[in-house]
């Protein structure tokens, strides 16, 4: 999944991209109002964070402007100011939630879980497909009932992949939700990490789930599928 995280102290944004990577998901930074709102109209994110006190255009002028735009994006405020007041005025103008500095890193990958699971297409938190089952809270693989070890960035595709279960999703795609936008989609990394995939999730079973479309991209399936131009 891909978050937009809005925050203009630079040791703050680095400890907490650093943190929500670690925890299996693809992070972009804006450091003010108006890249926010700019990096939001170009880029398909699954939630923002977002400071109240950052430059040019404040967190909530920035929540109320994506409402405005009718975005549906889940928002996650964060601020050091704790008056009720304060709280009240950030869920008015859109946000979704609303967390208070300072505040421990597993609360907010908590509430950023429950934001994610409240959004606009209720995301299950287990997926299946062809006797593939993905935890996404705990993040935990296995396949007719085996436990499959994954590293981060693995589980990273391939739950980007069992959401997208059926559908071809291009590298284009791939990189932007499980890595970021400054990673290169033309990269080879993005066919080496599929490569240990079905090292780990196919070849043991027999039955390839995971099937390359030239030209296209990859697409994860539950068999049976036959056409000839899938390898």
């Amino acid at each position: 999944m891909r978050i937009l995280l809005v925050e203009d102290e630079v040791r703050m944004a680095q400890a907490i991209k650093r943190g929500l990577r670690q925890a299996a998901y693809a992070v972009d930074v804006a450091r003010d109002g108006e890249d926010a709102l700019y990096q939001a109209s170009i880029n398909d994110y699954d939630a923002v964070i977002l400071d109240v006190m950052i430059p040019k255009r404040n967190g909530f002028e920035v929540c109320r402007e994506l409402h405005a735009q009718g975005s549906r994006i889940p928002v996650l405020m964060l601020t050091a100011r704790d008056a009720v007041e304060d709280r009240i005025g950030g869920l008015d103008t859109g946000a979704d939630d609303y967390l208070t500095k300072p505040f421990e890193f597993g609360e907010l990958l908590a509430r950023l879980r429950a934001l994610l699971r409240r959004g606009k297409e209720l995301r299950p938190t287990i997926i299946e497909v062809g006797g593939l089952e993905s935890d996404t809270w705990g993040q935990r693989v296995k396949r007719n009932g085996k436990p499959i070890e994954l590293t981060t960035k693995e589980y990273m595709l391939l739950e980007y992949l069992a959401r997208n279960a059926g559908k071809v999703v291009g590298r284009e795609e791939i990189s932007e939700h499980v890595w970021d936008d400054t990673f290169d989609p033309f990269s080879k990394l993005i066919e080496v990490y599929i490569n240990r995939l079905r090292r780990k999730v196919d070849e043991p079973f027999g039955v390839p789930l995971i099937h390359t479309r030239r030209g296209a991209g990859y697409v994860l399936r539950a068999p049976p599928e036959d056409e000839g131009e899938d390898v």
